[in-house]
């Protein structure tokens, strides 16, 4: 497996670059990443329903609609962003899950799962994924909460669950709406004291250092195709605001 430690904290360009992953490179990658302030949405989500817009003009957070499914999540530098991109016959998601859950005992944490691939601990969610397909490739993402301002998150959060129930564009496709968890940051369940940056470090190494792996740059040629598809798709309105999305592949 190909290691990513990607430091780029721009939303847009993260989400094109998991696209490109999955669509234009045939190795399997894990990739590492964090970015500004940001609410993403699920590929088939209302963004009235999930957001609330005023709240995030006015914070500077920045909008972002995902290629996958699954519900609206909140990032800023205190959530970590693991994805899992691999060329697979018979999709796996729960193996991923459990590399997760599997570095989290490491540290000290005994976290487990739902049905709908969220990591717990005391009950509270730490962590939510989404999963696609295309072709023989899969893709499996998940969030994790270290440091997260919760107070953001939940006012970020915050739509009009009576918004329009049908995607812009579509008379039959309705939008998917998020299932609400009571969350927490894995910081408050570790031992001893820990910063992002160090969890980070540990969790990308219990990675690297696996004799099958080691670390993968993006070449020059890979940043053009993100930054292509970062501009023509994650970054235009169309594609945020679904007025076009049911178009784009």
């Amino acid at each position: 497996m190909f290691c990513i430690d990607n430091r780029c904290t721009d939303i847009y360009f993260n989400l094109a670059a998991e696209e490109y992953l999955l669509k234009q490179k045939r190795g399997n990658f894990f990739m590492l990443w964090q970015s500004e302030p940001s609410v993403v949405i699920g590929k088939h989500q209302s963004v009235a329903a999930e957001a609330d817009e005023r709240f995030l003009d006015e914070k500077g957070i920045t909008l972002a609609r995902r290629f996958s499914g699954g519900g609206a999540v909140y990032h800023d530098r205190g959530n970590i962003n693991l994805s899992f991109i691999e060329t697979r016959k018979q999709p796996d998601f729960e193996y991923y899950l459990q590399l997760v859950v599997d570095f989290l005992e490491k540290v000290g944490i005994t976290a487990y799962a739902d049905q709908r691939l969220g990591i717990y601990v005391d009950e509270q969610k730490i962590s939510g994924s989404a999963q696609c397909i295309h072709k023989d490739r899969v893709m499996y993402h998940c969030t994790l909460l270290f440091s997260t301002d919760l107070d953001m998150l939940n006012a970020a959060l915050n739509g009009d669950p009576d918004a329009e129930s049908r995607l812009p564009g579509s008379r039959t496709m309705r939008a998917v709406p998020s299932v609400r968890s009571e969350v927490a940051n894995i910081k408050e369940f570790l031992s001893g004291p820990m910063d992002v940056k160090r969890f980070m470090h540990l969790l990308f190494h219990s990675f690297v250092d696996d004799d099958d792996n080691r670390i993968y740059r993006f070449s020059a040629g890979d940043m053009e195709a993100i930054e292509r598809l970062k501009a023509e798709k994650y970054a235009c309105k169309e594609w945020i605001y679904h007025k076009s999305a049911l178009t784009f592949t």
